[in-house]
């Protein structure tokens, strides 16, 4: 697991308060919505302000392009990336 992998996850639990979930405890490549880490739409606000405050990255929450980047911990890791070569 790379350092920003590891980085977004801890994000993850830190925002959504889940108290019960290691790093270690997230599969990157599983759905972080519904089935997989359960999250739901009030959780992808939080976890969408998150990013903006930390990576300086602005979301459009209408967008299907959005949903992609929330589909799991991976994808997330690859927006930040692209996020962080385009600055």
């Amino acid at each position: 697991m790379n350092a920003l992998e590891q980085e977004l996850k801890q994000l993850i639990i830190d925002t959504l308060d889940l108290e019960d979930i290691s790093v270690d405890d997230i599969i990157s490549d599983e759905p972080l919505f519904v089935e997989g880490l359960g999250l739901d739409s009030i959780d992808a606000l939080e976890l969408g302000l998150a990013l903006q405050k930390r990576y300086g990255i602005k979301l459009d929450a209408d967008s299907e392009e959005t949903k992609k980047h929330f589909a799991n911990v991976m994808s997330l890791v690859a927006l930040v990336t692209e996020h962080q070569a385009g600055q």
